[in-house]
Parts: structure tokens; sequence; C-alpha cells
């Protein structure tokens, strides 16, 4: 398995394959764990070859200890995709070869969907998403791209980019991958204690109750109900939970029976940040 660090060196080997080969991307920020596994695991079975990027954006965090903390794991990362496929590209590029030493994020216009829940507490988190996945993009040229639900909010905003640019690519969204206690799965998971990491999984148990409520109760009545539950969770400090039209990401205020929904939610605990969302009806 090919483990490439620089795009000169990747794009001399994506010029070497057979040019009716279809190409998938997932891209990643390695610490790969199930999730991230299934992602790659749906792209190998699309396609004839698949490039897994492996790099910690340092654009897209707005806590420089966050970033600073965030695992970098590039031999077991490997070992576990080779258990996948042997037609899997490892590019694990520096932030000097990404950004040719100028480390800054391009400004986009998202019309909006940037503007709500992570938008409103990451700043600039989503230009650095836009400027790195549009690189990739555009550096590999992908007939498939892969994205996990468990980031819904940037899935959108990757298809917004796309049609904004005229981008060629398929954007696949595949479903959120959770621990047995429903935790749903992130690379940040290993930081929490092993007893936090089991009282976390109150996080998607209150998800699954606001979304019953959701089929009877107005949205403004799920919001303040489950802000209300994490009033008892002194370890799990609430920082927002929204319900949203699936598509606009807009605050719902009245039901439509014509939309969809979704609920979004993220919470601190041990100096980790979890996010995790639901599709309500």
């Amino acid at each position: 398995m090919p483990v490439i660090t620089t795009k000169k060196e990747l794009e001399q080997h994506l010029a070497s394959l057979p040019k009716n080969q279809s190409l998938g991307l997932v891209p990643t920020m390695g610490a790969l764990h199930k999730g991230h596994a299934a992602l790659v695991e749906k792209a190998v079975a699309e396609n004839d070859t698949v490039v897994v990027s492996i790099f910690v954006n340092p654009t897209q965090f707005d806590n420089k200890e966050d970033l600073e903390k965030y695992p970098n794991t590039l031999e077991q990362d490997v070992v576990l995709l080779e258990g996948i496929s042997k037609n899997i590209i490892v590019f694990a590029p520096t932030a000097d070869d990404i950004y040719n030493n100028r480390i800054q994020s391009k400004v986009y216009d998202f019309e909006g969907l940037d503007k709500v829940m992570e938008g409103a507490f990451r700043d600039d988190h989503f230009n650095g998403v836009g400027t790195i996945v549009e690189y990739l993009l555009l550096l590999i040229k992908p007939d498939k791209a892969y994205f996990g639900e468990k980031d819904f909010q940037q899935l959108q905003i990757v298809k917004n980019l796309i049609v904004a640019n005229n981008i060629s690519v398929t954007v696949i969204g595949c479903p959120i991958v959770r621990e047995t206690s429903g935790l749903a799965m992130s690379s940040r998971n290993e930081r929490l204690s092993k007893d936090m990491r089991k009282e976390a999984a109150f996080i998607y148990k209150t998800l699954l109750t606001a979304k019953e409520k959701f089929g009877t109760e107005s949205a403004n009545y799920v919001r303040d109900w489950t802000e209300k539950q994490f009033e008892n969770h002194s370890d799990l400090k609430l920082e927002y939970f929204e319900i949203t039209d699936v598509d606009t990401l807009t605050p719902v205020k009245t039901k439509k029976t014509a939309l969809k929904y979704r609920a979004f939610i993220a919470v601190y605990t041990e100096g980790v940040r979890l996010i995790d969302n639901i599709a309500l009806n």
C-alpha cells in the first residue's frame, strides 16, 4: 500500500493508473476508527482505487489546544487500511506542502449554511473545511467522495461547495457509526476517561427521546426539554442543541409537514468537544 506524502508524488501516482478506473476519495484527519473504516469499505466496494487522505487541517481549528492534542496515529491508520484493501492509496501530506508554506484558508459564501451551530461557535471553521476539501477534490479528481453524517452540517456545506464551484464529483453521505453505548464514534472519544465515555452515551439517549417528542411537540418545546436534561448532568456541558431544516440548516420555528428536520448537538466534557445529530422525521 503506497503512503504518499507530497502532492507532486500523488499526482504522478494517479497519472500512472489506468484511465478507465473509477477513483474514490475518503478525506480524514487520521486517528482512524470503525466509523472511518465504514466509509473506506463503502468506497472500496464502489471504486477500483481509493485515496484516503490523512491530514490534520490547521485552518479548520479555532482552538490551538485542540489542534495540538489531536491524535497522530499514522502507523496504526495504515495497518487498519491494509486490513480493508490493497487498492488504497494513503495521502499523508504536511501542512506546508498543502498550503505552500502559507497556512491560510480561503473565504467562501456558503449561503448561510455556515452561520449556525458549528459555524456560530467555531470561527472560520468552515472556510478551513472548504479550503482543504476543494483542494483535495481538484488535486485528486475522484469520481466519488465519501463523508460521514456525524458531521452533517459539513456534508451539506461540501455539497454547496461542489455546486458553487462546478466540481465534477458525486458526494456520498454515510450513516453515523456508533459505539455499543450509542456514543457517536469520534477520534476525540479516545481522550475521554473510561467512566466519561460511558456517561457520554447520554448524548445519544437524549437525542432519541428528543426525536420521539418531536413527533407530538413543538420544536421550541423539544429545545427547552433537551436543555433541561443537561442541567442534571454537570459533567456534560451543553454548548448547543438545535433543530433545523435538513436542506437549508435554518433553525425551525414552526414545523411544516412537507419538510425534513434534523437535531444537532454539541457537548463539552473533560475538555473534549463531542457532536452528534439525528434525523427527526
